[in-house]
């Protein structure tokens, strides 16, 4: 077994940057923009119910539908177990669609950023020790890749604030539209290495359990990162899937090889 990775792949939010106060902030500001509520101030205790809720959320768009949802009432156990079904119900009953609530979504960020950078980036805490393990790694014979569902230009900029300055090439974002799993299969190829070589760290179970399914990718390394935004069941679930190592993150900070401890 291979003590260091070849090829290091991260999720961005919650396994290196956590932006929950951005988002909610964010996904606020698109509902207003999309469902135009007559008190534009949020509700008490909704970005409490919101940050809780993150874990469902798989993609931006779903962010301030997430919002639409707690405002209507629905329970945060139903929103646990039924995610999916609730935001397409909402999509439906309201003639919207993804693409165009996260065309608004992003456009408010770019907004965001170009008239208030400093405010923007404050909004954002990255994991205590993950900057100097990304630095350390980029130092090294590892190469390091972020994978995310956030646009690759908003990734770019947080990690250019710390210090961390990766090519557009070294980031996958949003835009690139393949599912995660591609991007490790083409990772492979580009690199011609052996796929036990290949370790990916995300913080969501449903993703990693999708690059297990991959016949092709059973070897690669796969960490769920428990500081992320997962439920304590994913945890539990991770831990007794013998093909998912449930990292925490001062393991994270040590050495690669104290990251294969089950």
């Amino acid at each position: 077994m291979a003590n260091i990775p070849s090829i290091l792949a991260l999720d961005f939010d919650g396994v290196i940057c956590d932006g929950l106060i951005e988002y909610f902030e964010v996904a606020w500001r698109t509902y207003c923009q999309v469902w135009f509520p007559t008190n534009e101030t949020p509700p008490d205790g909704l970005a409490s119910q919101f940050y809780r809720l993150r874990p469902v959320i798989e993609t931006g768009w779903e962010m301030p539908v997430l919002v639409k949802a707690l405002l209507e009432g629905i329970a945060e156990a139903e929103i646990l177990q039924d995610w999916h079904s609730i935001n397409q119900k909402i999509l439906l009953a309201d003639n919207l669609n993804a693409k165009a609530i996260s065309t608004k979504l992003d456009k408010l960020r770019d907004e965001w950023i170009a008239t208030d950078l400093e405010g923007w980036l404050s909004l954002h805490r990255f994991y205590s020790g993950v900057v100097d393990k990304l630095k350390t790694t980029i130092a090294s014979t590892t190469k390091l890749y972020i994978i995310s569902t956030k646009e690759g230009r908003f990734v770019q900029q947080l990690l250019y604030q710390q210090g961390i300055k990766l090519g557009s090439e070294d980031i996958f974002g949003k835009e690139v539209k393949r599912p995660k799993y591609e991007i490790l299969r083409e990772l492979i190829q580009l690199h011609k290495v052996p796929t036990e070589t290949v370790w990916f760290v995300e913080d969501r179970l449903k993703t990693l359990q999708i690059v297990d399914q991959q016949t092709d990718l059973k070897d690669v390394k796969l960490f769920l990162a428990d500081w992320g935004y997962n439920t304590p069941l994913e945890k539990t679930t991770a831990q007794n899937d013998p093909r998912i190592y449930l990292l925490s993150l001062s393991q994270f900070g040590q050495d690669f090889s104290q990251w294969l401890a089950k």
